[in-house]
């Protein structure tokens, strides 16, 4: 008999996502990590071959001599505003611009395996298409004339595959561009790749038979998140300017940490961006206009970010009943907490609360709504192809009979009551505890809470999802906020005698503490921001003021805003 045909798909595709590569933009083998040395099979199941590969990727692209000194700058030196200003100023012509991201991209992709459809053909037409516009006419096509973006594999672009990492999908290229695609080439936008995502879109390591395992290039020994893990690492080895990834269980918070089959439970689209400057330049075009391209969209503006509350009233949540953090992400948000209350440059009143105990159902409601065609289809994908799935599924992925109307109704109104019981206990005023200050009387702004319960943990490691998938059930807008590094002093904190498990997902997150826990130095630590529902801008006011103060107090006046 001859090898199951999705070998035979795997080799095809990786092959021809090389070919896309043009020779001159390849890494000399001296910048190559070991891993993607591997075939993408194999770095699938050769875990080991990563034990080495720890340090930082950032500064290959400039060194590696493919990029222009030029072309350095171009990637490296402006914001969004920054760079469109430059753009429309005539100083940088879109091809320029578009040429020194794709040969970035190209790096990117053959240092961490982030892309699954190199665009860059049709990237520099169209950028060579807006110069000939701006010079004929002397208008800009539109806001976001010649910026550089990336998008998530799962995002539909004419005649280009959405295989979401499955190889039966491969080579059916879809027939239309996706409402988002639409939408950011209306405004003039670049879209120079697609970018990988775990097989199914199911867990939290972006891999695949097709395209192999995403590396994170601050440390490849461990994740770079999923499923919009491709897009984050895109993002921050600066192959484009923003992406955007999607979200049903962390998807897109994850990924900045360090985003489809049949479900009730449903995704959202996001930015991942390197400043909440750069997201708010950005979303304050694509709102006002999407709810002409998406049926889903809502009529909405964005008012600058310049306008904050006077006063600002965030409440910050340590635990969500299931799971205590370790110890570094509850010291850290500690941490974060008395830097927001000291601000001097924000009036912030920090009030503690503790988790309402209706939020230990969302987990498990999360759960039942995405499942409710009991894997079924997916399995029956995958049977198409003999492909088998990724490590971390076995086991975890098991056909189940679909669940009834009935039981999918019922389903539904416990979402909707656990909504209620939420929204009563999070942002009605009082909260569950009292507030620092003495002042009262008006309702939490915003929570801040971690994403995870642990670091940024190695490949098919990641934990529980309570923190981040209770809130795509409640439809609350979310954001991640960077902090600092963990340091040699955080590996030293402890859980106290007093604490004990709360179930049995905090016992088995205990043990990202109690294993060789030094392979999380110097990884980044972030905090989550929550904000009721519908009120996206004010997720985008409440981090700017968060991160800024963050800033200041890490980096000092001086770099504040960088």
């Amino acid at each position: 008999m001859g090898s199951p045909s999705y070998i035979d798909i795997s080799v095809r595709k990786w092959e021809r996502l090389n070919s896309l590569i043009p020779s001159e933009w390849r890494l000399h083998d001296r910048y190559i990590p070991s891993g993607m040395k591997l075939s993408p099979f194999d770095s699938v199941h050769k875990l080991d071959c990563f034990e080495g590969d720890t340090g930082s990727l950032l500064g290959v692209p400039r060194a590696c001599g493919i990029l222009s000194g030029k072309e350095v700058e171009i990637t490296e030196k402006w914001d969004i505003r920054g760079l469109l200003y430059e753009i429309a100023a005539k100083r940088l012509s879109s091809e320029d611009v578009t040429l020194a991201f794709c040969k970035r991209a190209a790096i990117a992709q053959q240092l961490t395996r982030c892309l699954t459809e190199p665009l860059f053909t049709s990237a520099l037409e169209q950028a060579r298409h807006l110069d000939d516009y701006l010079q004929k006419t002397g208008k800009l096509y539109g806001p976001l004339h010649g910026l550089p973006v990336t998008v998530k594999d799962t995002f539909n672009i004419k005649g280009v595959d959405s295989t979401v990492g499955i190889t039966a999908l491969a080579f059916k290229p879809a027939s239309q561009d996706a409402p988002l695609v639409q939408l950011l080439r209306s405004l003039g936008a670049i879209i120079i790749a697609k970018t990988n995502v775990p097989q199914t879109m199911a867990f939290l390591d972006s891999v695949n038979h097709m395209f192999g395992r995403t590396l994170n290039p601050l440390n490849r020994l461990l994740t770079p998140g999923g499923s919009s893990g491709g897009e984050g690492v895109a993002v921050v080895m600066r192959a484009s300017m923003i992406g955007f990834g999607t979200d049903i269980g962390g998807s897109i918070r994850i990924p900045a940490m360090y985003g489809k089959l049949r479900v009730a439970l449903k995704p959202v689209a996001g930015p991942i961006g390197r400043s909440i400057q750069d997201i708010d330049t950005v979303m304050k075009e694509l709102v006002p206009r999407a709810e002409f391209f998406g049926h889903d969209c809502i009529p909405a503006l964005w008012p600058s970010l310049s306008v904050p509350k006077k006063k600002l009233r965030i409440g910050v949540l340590g635990s969500d009943g299931l799971v205590n953090p370790v110890p570094v992400i509850s010291h850290m948000l500690k941490e974060v907490s008395g830097i927001l209350a000291r601000s001097k440059e924000y009036d912030i009143d920090i009030v503690k609360i503790t988790p309402p105990a209706v939020m230990k159902k969302c987990l498990i409601t999360s759960a039942r709504l995405m499942d409710v065609d009991g894997a079924g289809p997916l399995l029956d994908l995958l049977a198409q192809t003999e492909e088998p799935l990724m490590p971390y599924l076995r086991g975890r992925t098991v056909r189940r009979s679909p669940t009834s109307i009935d039981k999918l109704y019922a389903l539904c109104a416990e979402r909707d009551q656990i909504e209620i019981e939420m929204r009563k206990k999070l942002w009605s005023w009082p909260p569950p505890a009292a507030s620092t200050s003495e002042s009262s009387g008006n309702p939490l702004d915003a929570i801040i809470c971690p994403i995870a319960a642990h670091p940024v943990p190695k490949h098919d490691t990641y934990g529980n999802l309570s923190f981040t998938t209770t809130f795509v059930l409640l439809d609350y807008p979310t954001g991640t906020i960077p902090v600092r590094n963990l340091t040699e002093a955080d590996l030293k904190l402890e859980y106290s005698d007093q604490d004990k498990p709360l179930s049995k997902w905090d016992e088995q997150n205990r043990i990202f503490w109690k294993t060789d826990r030094k392979v999380y130095l110097n990884t980044p630590l972030s905090v989550q921001v929550v904000v009721p529902r519908l009120h996206d801008h004010e997720l985008c006011q409440v981090m700017d003021m968060v991160d800024t103060a963050l800033k200041r107090h890490y980096l000092g006046d001086s770099k504040a805003m960088l």
